[in-house]
């Protein structure tokens, strides 16, 4: 299994979270979205370079800037 950063991602893949490298504070409110170790993300859209990353995490679908996508970590399957 590989493990990448969700701005590496392709549109419409999916995978688990393995690791989140932030802080506390950003971490909770990662937790607060839906986002946490073990939970499936599936990538929707990036749009350009440093664009923002839309992700679906479980019935809701959240756009997340370029800096904090890559702070995800995914495994793929």
């Amino acid at each position: 299994m590989k493990k990448i950063s969700l701005k590496q991602m392709k549109e419409k893949q999916k995978g688990i979270v393995c690791d989140i490298s932030a802080g506390p504070a950003l971490q909770n409110k990662f937790m607060s979205m839906g986002i946490y170790k073990g939970r499936e993300i599936a990538k929707i859209s990036h749009i350009g370079l440093k664009g923002p990353v839309a992700i679906k995490v479980g019935r809701s679908v959240l756009v997340l800037g370029h800096g904090v996508a890559s702070k995800i970590t995914i495994e793929i399957q």
